[in-house]
């Protein structure tokens, strides 16, 4: 089914595979919104998942941070849910494509925390995760790295290759990093270079993940044009992320960053889960939309039914 994201119901979303999907996003010429969610944080709204409020404001596609395949939790959802059905549940009530994050942690590196952000056995990219991920209905792994866990673009490298072998046919694979996540030496315009991102590509990645012009040092509108030139060049898509919580920014900084992001020649956009912690602020996500695609697309992708 060859059909423009900007134009799809949830019946026509719940029927595509891989391919049918990438089209879609890159039919939509740089108007497709990723809103990120944090699974096992308060939902704002209490009763309702953060993802659903994104999924409201006008977000795409939902990312579900700090969701743990082996002892799933969405906090939000019903009591009655079973774990394995999670997924399939928030796609059904949202009418949107879901994923996970998946952390690609190096191995050579040492760092521990005790915060939320810990690592969990069941949030590593690797390919038993992902096989897991496909099991409960998810349709794409973004594999990068939450703060300080050590996720190098070494260890992504390998994770993209692991899970590409095992479930590369059924979900669409992402990564990239939009923070150094505690890399020292990856961090500002060091992030990630054209080499690295050429082997992402080469071992499967469909889409590559930069960060966003304006969230981290040294990434200007030139820098970030540069790298998805290089994606492209590799026919491959790019997705702008904000992971620096500017998520929580007033408007006019995501409109610059938005527009920014579409100059640079995103084709799919993410904002980030820390305006509030576990979502962005509800009307950046709205602010976000309206700035890439206008009040009409945003609207229509409010407004039309899961029933459809």
């Amino acid at each position: 089914m060859l059909k423009r994201y900007l134009d799809c119901n949830a019946s026509d979303l719940v029927k595509m595979n891989k391919h049918d999907l990438i089209y879609a996003i890159k039919a939509s010429e740089g108007r497709v919104l990723l809103s990120e969610t944090i699974a096992i944080t308060s939902p704002l709204l209490n009763t309702i998942t953060n993802a659903e409020l994104a999924a409201s404001q006008g977000a795409d596609l939902l990312l579900v941070n700090m969701f743990d395949v082996i002892n799933p939790v969405l906090l939000g959802l019903p009591a009655n849910i079973k774990p394995q059905h999670i997924i399939k549940t928030l796609q059904t009530l949202t009418g949107r494509v879901v994923g996970i994050n998946l952390e690609a942690v190096d191995p050579l590196v040492d760092l521990q925390h005790e915060d939320i952000w810990k690592m969990t056995q069941g949030r590593l990219a690797n390919a038993e995760n992902a096989k897991k991920l496909v099991e409960m209905g998810g349709r794409f792994v973004v594999i990068t790295g939450n703060p300080n866990n050590g996720v190098s673009n070494s260890a992504i490298n390998h994770a993209i290759k692991d899970i590409k072998q095992a479930v590369g046919n059924e979900l669409i694979i992402i990564a990239g990093k939009m923070h150094s996540a505690g890399i020292v030496q990856e961090h500002g315009d060091a992030i990630i270079n054209q080499q690295q991102i050429h082997q992402f590509i080469e071992n499967g990645a469909d889409i590559i993940l930069v960060p966003a012009p304006g969230t981290i040092p040294g990434m200007s509108l030139d820098k970030v044009s540069d790298l998805v030139q290089a994606i492209h060049h590799k026919n491959c898509l790019a997705m702008t992320a904000i992971g620096t919580s500017q998520e929580g920014a007033d408007k006019e900084t995501i409109r610059q960053i938005a527009l920014m992001s579409k100059m640079a020649g995103a084709d799919l956009h993410h904002i980030g889960d820390t305006g509030y912690m576990g979502i962005a602020l509800p009307e950046n996500i709205f602010t976000y939309s309206v700035a890439i695609r206008g009040v009409r697309h945003t609207y229509a992708r409010i407004a039309r039914s899961i029933n459809r």
